[in-house]
């Protein structure tokens, strides 16, 4: 009996393999970080096959721990970080060079180069995007360039390129043997290489970028059969869904009418609205990317504020600073003093992402006396995410010409009460939790299982739905104010750090 839904979670810091059942719960879980790789400062890596064996691992940890076979499952689906570029060789499945991560900077003189001709935005009209070093194919082109022979290997078409839910879809269903290399409009749509309104690969950016069609995956819907997986521990079930993680977040959150909107707090923080089958072009410093496209069915859109550094501010203080022992540490300190001292921290480590798009800014930390401490650093590291989400939140409004009445919210950081409380302040707007916070997942899941009618369709997934907790705004309007005016400054301070 296939009672279950099986979802990769493949992130920036970890890889999890979650199992669903009919009613969107969680049956079982494992979870395994990889390596973060900083080879000089602006440079973030992967080892793509260190990723692919902790795939392995969760997979298994979770089917042996529950005594799950193959047979119960209806489907898997897949959702990964996205604009992380991997480039692997046809014939044995090694990648070339560790996967250049999302948060990446190094292809920052490409960016200047081509936006000579037309300005940032000259390929927004196609992708909905501006030129930032934040998406995939300006990273692949790296690759083409500075590993020996790549672009000859490339040509001959002995190379194969995908952001990561590719490799792993690859991979999962035999590799170099019967191997199917795909991915789904959502992904494909963060790579600034494929076209919005045709949902397929560009003729025109593919010469602007240099990159050679043969190397680039089929451009397929987010939830259909791709293909059966090859692994033993999950033979012959179906891989029916595919979406980036932002994507599979607002499918989660069951955000499926035009105007709804959600908000994941992760290693960075990504707000999406759904626009519906329209495509809102951003004049406020948004995304305009694919939301998803459930099989034949016409493609929804979405409006998305990126921000690089919001988790990862707190993994930083931890790693780098040994502020706090653990992450959840933070609030409890954060608690020790009544407001943030006048510090505020712009965590611009790789540049600042929406609605800025500054590649040249760097973190800064503003307002220090002798009377701050680390309570009040702390306390500015969580505030940092709050007030960048406002930033946000005030140009989806006006690009969208929709006034948001509560914001749906998800991620790992919305088990952090002060910051839930402190973004309904900084927002005055509600702030909502709900009850099933593996949204990620359970999109994945949810697009895997509309593919082999696991679930009936979007009513379920909304049944599914529930409230957790509402937090409402507890500040007087001067005091947000001068809050937000003080965070302003401060994000000016970061600006052309690096010339």
């Amino acid at each position: 009996m296939k009672n279950y839904i099986g979802a990769i979670d493949q992130g920036t810091t970890s890889t999890r393999f979650m199992v669903f059942d009919k009613d969107a719960r969680v049956v079982a879980r494992a979870q395994r970080e990889h390596r973060q790789i900083y080879p000089r400062p602006g440079w973030v890596e992967h080892d793509a096959d260190e990723i692919l064996r902790r795939t392995h691992e969760v997979i298994t940890e979770v089917l042996q721990q529950e005594g799950l076979q193959p047979a119960d499952f209806a489907a898997i689906g897949i959702t990964n970080q996205r604009e992380t570029a991997v480039v692997w060789e046809r014939k044995t499945g090694r990648p070339v060079a560790n996967a250049i991560v999302w948060q990446d900077t190094r292809v920052a003189d490409e960016v200047t180069r081509l936006a000579k001709s037309g300005g940032r935005d000259r390929f927004r009209a196609q992708t909905g995007l501006p030129l930032s070093t934040y998406f995939s194919g300006l990273k692949l082109r790296w690759i083409l360039e500075h590993v020996t022979d790549a672009r000859a290997k490339a040509r001959a078409g002995d190379l194969l390129f995908g952001n990561i839910d590719t490799f792993l879809v690859w991979n999962l269903t035999g590799g170099p043997r019967s191997g199917v290399h795909v991915t789904d409009v959502t992904n494909a749509s963060r790579t600034q290489l494929m076209n919005l309104k045709t949902l397929d690969w560009d003729t025109e950016l593919l010469e602007a970028f240099d990159i050679p069609r043969t190397m680039l995956p089929e451009v397929r819907s987010s939830s259909e059969v791709y293909e059966v997986a090859r692994w033993p521990e999950i033979s012959a079930v179906p891989l029916a869904g595919v979406l980036g993680d932002q994507q599979a977040a607002l499918v989660g959150q069951a955000c499926f009418q035009p105007g709804e909107v959600k908000n994941t707090y992760g290693t960075g923080c990504f707000l999406l609205m759904n626009t519906g089958e329209r495509m809102v072009p951003s004049t406020c410093g948004l995304l305009t990317t694919v939301a998803y496209k459930f099989g034949e069915a016409a493609a929804y859109y979405a409006l998305e504020g990126s921000v690089a550094i919001t988790g990862a501010l707190v993994q930083w203080l931890r790693d780098n600073l040994g502020l706090i022992e653990k992450s959840s540490d933070i609030e409890v300190l954060a608690k020790s003093v009544s407001d943030n001292g006048d510090v505020y921290f712009v965590p611009a480590f790789s540049g600042l992402y929406a609605p800025y798009w500054k590649e040249s800014a760097r973190g800064v930390i503003a307002g220090l006396t002798r009377y701050a401490n680390k309570g009040h650093l702390a306390r500015a590291v969580l505030e940092a995410t709050a007030f960048q989400t406002r930033e946000v939140v005030e140009a989806m409004e006006k690009d969208a010409h929709i006034s948001l009445a509560s914001v749906r919210v998800d991620g790992g950081m919305v088990a952090n009460e002060l910051l839930m409380q402190f973004q309904a302040d900084i927002l005055n707007r509600e702030v909502v939790r709900p009850v099933i916070q593996e949204t990620t997942a359970l999109g994945a899941a949810y697009a895997a299982g509309l593919a082999v009618d696991f679930f009936s369709g979007l009513d379920e997934l909304r049944a599914n739905w529930a409230m957790d907790r509402t937090w409402k705004p507890n500040l007087d309007e001067a005091g947000r104010e001068r809050l937000y005016q003080q965070w302003k400054k401060a994000v000016a301070r970061s600006f052309d750090w690096i010339s």
